[in-house]
């Protein structure tokens, strides 16, 4: 009998005995206690929670993430390792939605050390230890997300020292997010073969696949930074974009007067995510932050008609924002998409047709493609 117990000890208590301990701290004082992975460092950030199944190199490198500590709901995370950096023939990476990891910090209920996938190189372990961004495992990752349904999201920590005291958190949510992840200068892509369009795209933390999404459509993409002054601009365009991105809206002054400028000179206009919330502003409509925000790749959103009445069209959606825009909207303004699960406001347009903007995310990765033919909408109407 000792014998079974010294080899059971010997196999599974003693490899685990000296292992390393890592704590989230919340700012209501919660504590979760796991298992350390990636980088042995500690972080700040606002703790929101996703519930996809899959797509986490694209949510973790996807620039609206920056500032914040990603939980993920699915209970196995890293199984399928990490894809390789390539870069495609316009400069940026082929797979990825950016060129880092943008979240502050990973929680998950378990993680994968092995990994199987064709397209992958390194397990996530490896990724995030090169990108130096901790992560937490072994936490119950339902009681975490149960808190941040009932009381919103947070701010917190990832410390390593499970004896840790809480004093004070950076708050990411104090700067100006959109600045961190703008490209600097302008930068211009040409598609493969016949130019179609050319579209001038604010850069608010623009997701690659939006830059993909565009260019095999033959549209010449010119990517601004946030606060590009149009007025001032030599570059020729037929329509202004305004991306995703990380933050507080209200913080983009710059890139909501500049789509002020773009609505005068009547360019057609489209925004996604946090571009919906930029363009409401621009037209004197309000934003608010919500409980705990949409983060998934499963949102039904269902289409309103020209009288605002609720079409039989319902699109699955993937999201990522923590803002929405206000029902009140200018004259000749309308809600365009409603969620179906909390009824708010997913989507606005101008009775015209000419400007537009969703707050789900039409290039998805990850996420269903059913919002895809949005971008088909936007060009037919240059071609008008």
């Amino acid at each position: 009998m000792l014998g079974v117990f010294l080899e059971f000890y010997i196999r599974f208590v003693y490899p685990f005995a000296d292992e390393r301990m890592a704590t989230l701290l919340l700012s209501d004082g919660t504590r979760f206690t796991g298992e350390p992975f990636g980088a042995a460092v500690d972080s700040d950030g606002e703790v929101v929670f996703n519930t996809g199944m899959v797509g986490y190199p694209e949510s973790l490198t996807d620039p609206s993430y920056r500032g914040q500590i990603l939980t993920f709901t699915f209970p196995l995370i890293g199984n399928y390792g990490v894809p390789g950096t390539e870069k495609n023939a316009w400069g940026f990476s082929d797979k990825l939605e950016s060129e880092r990891i943008q979240v502050q910090g990973v929680i998950v209920s378990q993680v994968s050390d092995t990994y199987s996938h064709f397209t992958a190189v390194s397990s996530l372990q490896k990724w995030m230890e090169h990108h130096k961004i901790p992560g937490i495992s072994g936490i119950d990752t339902r009681a975490l997300t149960k808190k941040l349904r009932e009381h919103g999201v947070m701010l917190g920590r990832i410390v390593q020292d499970d004896n840790a005291v809480l004093t004070s958190i950076d708050d990411p949510n104090l700067r100006n997010l959109v600045a961190d992840v703008s490209v600097p200068e302008v930068k211009t892509y040409e598609p493969e073969g016949e130019v179609v369009a050319t579209v001038a795209c604010f850069d608010c933390g623009m997701k690659n696949n939006i830059l993909r999404s565009f260019l095999k459509r033959g549209v010449r993409v010119h990517r601004l930074p946030w606060d590009y002054d149009l007025a001032k601009s030599t570059l020729s365009y037929d329509a202004v974009f305004i991306s995703n991105g990380p933050g507080d809206p209200k913080s983009c002054t710059a890139t909501i007067e500049q789509i002020r400028i773009a609505l005068s000179k009547d360019l057609p206009t489209f925004g996604i995510c946090l571009g919906n919330q930029l363009l409401s502003l621009a037209i004197g409509g309000d934003t608010y932050k919500l409980p705990y925000g949409h983060r998934g790749a499963n949102q039904p959103c269902i289409e309103m008609d020209a009288d605002g009445q609720p079409t039989t069209k319902c699109i699955i959606t993937s999201q990522n924002h923590g803002y929405a825009v206000n029902e009140e909207l200018p004259a000749d303004w309308q809600v365009w998409f409603r969620n179906a699960n909390d009824n708010t406001v997913e989507g606005v347009r101008h009775r015209s047709g000419k400007f537009f903007a969703v707050q789900f995310h039409p290039e998805a990765t990850p996420g269903p493609e059913d919002a895809n033919y949005l971008f088909d909408v936007f060009l037919a109407g240059l071609r008008k």
